[in-house]
């Protein structure tokens, strides 16, 4: 699937207006230089390779030669019912070729050998066994190519970074630098910010100053910042008397951002000896034994052919052996708790739409990192968990999360059959099918929301597809431009899961409308979302979700920050 060529240097402002104002004019550009290698195609594979598409690095090349089968439906997005026992590869190809024109993608179907990987800039690895991770990562390690491998089971995910032994990150945050007026600047170093002013400032960072009264020869020259315990208004750049007899009274400090070389170990090095980015500090403890329980699942699979059961209580019991096993010969055992390694087992079989989402977003973020040289990577395992969706109130059984050879095999196996009947008989209502609206409708799409015979999704937008959209509104095609947004999204996830019962609108929600959206609509309704970037209708539709006593999900981004609540 060959892509339209773009001149060497050029982008494309009017498709990438916002990731370039996110990233900068040369991190695109080292982005638009480098080929990426996705090995997986599962849910998990294809949400990151469609992130990476949509960016615009220079080339995507896939390898997955696996069947579709028909669980695979519940969480890439990209198969259908008449697609399975074909690779997973050759069916997702040609539609992420539709994503992007500029980013031509490639479907390699012959063996991983070392002249193919050295091709690439950087390899990226899902659904694949600890062996071959090893076996490809020993060759990107040594010829100094960026690695990534990353996977999800239930509600349990990971992923590892190698980005080699020399990789410099030119900007750790991509924010503005900071900068502050200060009262003054005392012979030991000591610089007080005006009150009340926070200076921002972290350990490490340096700093220069201008507009100073006194202290003049200080101008022109990098200081080292100290930040010291007596609070976030002062900080220490270290003995300043040889530049004068007197303190400076007043000027202005401005970060100066220095670049960093992080050191990353191989993978065969790494499992031994893990370095994790901790998210969670309440879960403190559950990283190392998640490394534990990933390793479990990889060699339960190679020994017996197949991932634990859904709630198979002997299944579970070999998992803890493993661990335990594991744990003994580690060079540092870690404490167990034998109920968090029972639910690893039992989700092992699953793969769930809004966790290959987050991974898939998480991933393509890092893919970017390594290409562009912008913002901190993951250094180097991230393990996460979101146990505390499981339900309090659903039976959760080996009879109640058996598989049933349906696309929602992946959800029962976690949730249960009752939960997934209460998700597909939800009516929902989506207002906004921008961004962040395309990724709920496809999440919804992939779980069988508003499938069920009393489910619907109701979904709002008044305005039409822009050229712009495309980098990101990614149920959006080219061909697409000029027409309304909510129900083109709509009939694309009609497209992923035919048993959707969806209505669309093209009319904004507000007190004009309540003819439209009356009581009886907010009546009936389980919940809204809201995906929109307008205040004055968000406001609204919270107004509308308290009077009717209807649970609202708000969420909102601003270049690579984002809110939910």
């Amino acid at each position: 699937m060959e892509g339209v060529e773009q001149a060497e240097g050029h982008l494309d402002e009017g498709l990438y207006s916002r990731q370039i104002y996110t990233l900068g004019v040369e991190a695109m550009k080292k982005m638009s230089s480098s080929k990426v290698l996705l090995i997986g195609l599962n849910g998990l594979g294809v949400e990151i390779a469609k992130n990476v598409v949509l960016a615009g690095v220079k080339s995507v090349t896939i390898y997955d030669p696996t069947p579709v089968q028909i669980s695979d439906l519940g969480a890439q997005f990209f198969l259908r019912v008449e697609d399975i026992g074909k690779s997973r590869a050759s069916v997702s190809g040609p539609r992420l070729a539709e994503l992007n024109t500029y980013v031509p993608v490639t479907v390699f179907e012959g063996e991983l050998t070392e002249d193919f990987i050295s091709g690439f800039q950087v390899v990226v690895t899902t659904n694949t066994s600890l062996e071959r991770q090893i076996f490809i990562n020993d060759i990107t390690h040594r010829l100094g190519i960026k690695f990534i491998s990353a996977d999800i089971h239930g509600l349990f995910g990971f992923a590892f970074n190698d980005f080699g032994e020399e990789f410099i990150v030119h900007d750790q945050t991509g924010e503005e630098p900071l900068t502050g007026m200060i009262a003054a600047v005392e012979l030991d170093g000591t610089v007080a910010c005006l009150e009340e002013h926070r200076h921002g400032l972290e350990d490490g960072d340096y700093v220069k100053f201008t507009e100073l009264k006194g202290l003049n020869s200080l101008e022109g020259q990098l200081f080292k910042v100290s930040v010291t315990a007596e609070g976030p208004y002062t900080f220490k750049i270290g003995d300043v008397s040889s530049f004068g007899t007197i303190g400076a009274s007043g000027g202005v400090f401005t970060q100066v951002k220095q670049p960093k070389t992080l050191k990353f170990a191989s993978l065969r090095d790494s499992l031994i000896k893990p370095e994790f980015l901790i998210s969670d500090f309440a879960k403190f403890d559950r990283p190392a034994q998640l490394h534990l329980a990933f390793q479990a699942l990889d060699a339960f699979k190679v020994e017996s052919g197949r991932y634990p059961r859904a709630h198979n209580e002997a299944d579970a019991a070999k998992i803890i052996s493993i661990v335990e096993k594991l744990n003994k010969s580690s060079a540092e055992p870690t404490d167990l708790n034998n109920k968090l390694l029972k639910e690893v087992s039992y989700q092992a079989n699953a793969e769930l739409s809004p966790m290959a989402a987050l991974f898939g977003g998480l991933i393509g973020q890092e893919v970017l990192k390594a290409t562009s040289g912008k913002f901190t990577p993951i250094y180097q395992y991230f393990y996460f968990d979101s146990l505390e969706s499981l339900p309090k109130n659903s039976l959760r059984s080996e009879e109640t999360c058996k598989p049933l050879n349906s696309r929602y095999d992946g959800q029962i196996a976690v949730f249960g059959l009752d939960f997934h009947h209460k998700i597909s008989n939800q009516k929902q209502f989506l207002v906004g099918a921008g961004a962040i609206g395309c990724e709920m409708l496809k999440n919804w799409a992939m779980m069988g929301l508003g499938s069920g015979p009393e489910g619907k999704i109701f979904v709002t937008d008044m305005d039409t597809i822009e050229k712009s959209n495309l980098n990101r509104q990614f149920l959006f095609r080219p061909w697409d431009v000029t027409k309304q947004k909510s129900s083109t999204a709509a009939e694309a996830v009609k497209q992923m899961n035919p048993d959707l019962h969806i209505q669309a609108f093209q009319d904004r929600v507000g007190q004009d409308t309540e003819n439209i959206f009356d009581d009886n609509f907010w009546t009936a309704l389980s919940g809204v979302t809201n995906a929109l970037d307008n205040v004055d209708a968000r406001k609204y539709v919270d107004r509308r979700c308290v009077y009717y006593r209807k649970p609202l999900v708000e969420s909102g981004t601003l270049g690579t920050k984002g809110n939910t609540q």
